[in-house]
């Protein structure tokens, strides 16, 4: 195990009826004037904006609304949000919504802040101050309501990119597994798909002796393969759902990821794909992660073994990574890059963007170095 740092500050409040405490949490946090960032008409119809306004005016604070953050969230909107902030001296920043809505306010929380162009932080400058974040989280899946993490696309090139500081950890979370009861199978999968993805990334490492944490994500794993059949069976199965959320949040606020090396290949690779498709972020993973550990498998076959044995019950590497594809198509995800609107032609596009778009020189690293040569393999076993 290697040394490491661990802070992870949020406050979670967790259960039925929490998003009714938004603005108690907003107020003792210090907010007093907040941008409200959400999506499309989901938080409307379902009459969870209203509840989080009406929660606002009981506290006293006020708010500014800025809808429209869509999957795959884009610069501009961010830019819009920037802007926003600064005309009406918004001082907190509040995501309702799920992975893209929160990463969306976070490049915002940091952007507001900065003299220059926020997008300097997504090509690797440091970030070193951010308004503060609060989350009211409606889908399972990317981990941003813990994380420090957010990627955003920039429209300019389209290049997906990621962003992460301390500073963007979100100061609460509001978790209600029922605001997730309404979500379309497919968007459910999608979520579970990220949640395995995050842990997948973070097992395939090169530091040794790390048991505690492989036990860690072994858990989380298996948590996932029991739980996610029930919620595509019965989408109102509120503890299913509850566990999920649960495991979405602990499979990236990195407590299973300290002192170890990690991967984040398969999220780099899949970025192209749906920056390039617009295609959900977990059925691009859901495409990309297979080939990706058929390809690397050679380098270390021991973890992938001991991934097959722990988890999915079998003997070997190959049949682990298998078993792992079978799943992620049980619960209605792709395995193919033409289910995705991919086609062949592409390639050397994804190839270019991936290893040189917006200042990459030739290679992407990890588990294992991956040159160009190497990712439009891993593309190409896609088809």
């Amino acid at each position: 195990m290697e040394n490491f740092t661990f802070y992870s500050p949020t406050k979670f409040v967790f259960g039925k009826g929490t998003e009714s405490e938004a603005g108690a949490l907003v107020k003792s946090f210090g907010g007093s004037n907040v941008l409200v960032h959400y999506g499309g008409g989901s938080v409307i119809r379902s009459g969870l904006l209203d509840r989080v306004k009406a929660s606002l005016e009981a506290a006293g604070v006020k708010y500014t609304l800025l809808g429209g953050v869509k999957p795959n969230p884009r610069s501009g909107l961010v830019y819009e949000g920037i802007d926003l902030c600064r005309a009406n001296g918004i001082d907190y920043i509040l995501a309702v919504g799920g992975g893209s809505v929160i990463d969306s306010s976070k490049a915002i929380a940091c952007g507001v802040l900065y003299d220059g162009d926020f997008w300097d932080f997504y090509c690797g400058k440091p970030i070193e101050k951010a308004l503060p974040v609060g989350t009211v989280l409606t889908i399972a899946a990317a981990g941003s309501e813990g994380s420090g993490d957010s990627v955003i696309t920039k429209e300019e090139g389209m290049y997906k990119r990621g962003a992460g500081s301390e500073f963007l950890r979100p100061k609460f979370s509001i978790m209600n597994p029922e605001l997730t009861e309404t979500l379309p199978p497919y968007q459910t999968a999608c979520g579970i798909t990220d949640i395995m993805a995050h842990l997948y990334e973070r097992y395939l490492t090169n530091s040794r002796d790390v048991e505690v944490t492989d036990r860690m994500i072994e858990a989380l794993l298996l948590t996932m393969k029991n739980e996610a059949p029930k919620v595509i069976a019965d989408p109102s199965d509120y503890q299913a759902r509850a566990n999920i959320m649960w495991a979405g949040t602990m499979a990236h606020n990195n407590s299973c990821g300290v002192g170890r090396s990690q991967d984040w290949n398969s999220h780099n690779i899949e970025h192209e794909l749906s920056a390039l498709y617009d295609c959900a972020h977990g059925a691009g993973l859901a495409v990309t992660m297979p080939a990706v550990f058929r390809y690397v498998m050679s380098h270390d076959e021991a973890r992938f073994a001991q991934v097959a044995q722990r988890v999915w019950g079998v003997s070997s590497a190959a049949e682990g990574i298998d078993a792992f594809q079978a799943f992620l198509k049980s619960i209605g995800m792709p395995s193919t890059l033409g289910e995705l609107g991919g086609r062949e032609e592409d390639i050397p596009v994804l190839v270019k963007n991936l290893c040189y778009g917006d200042g990459r020189t030739g290679t992407i690293s990890g588990f294992v170095t991956l040159d160009e040569k190497d990712c439009a393999e891993i593309y190409k076993m896609m088809i």
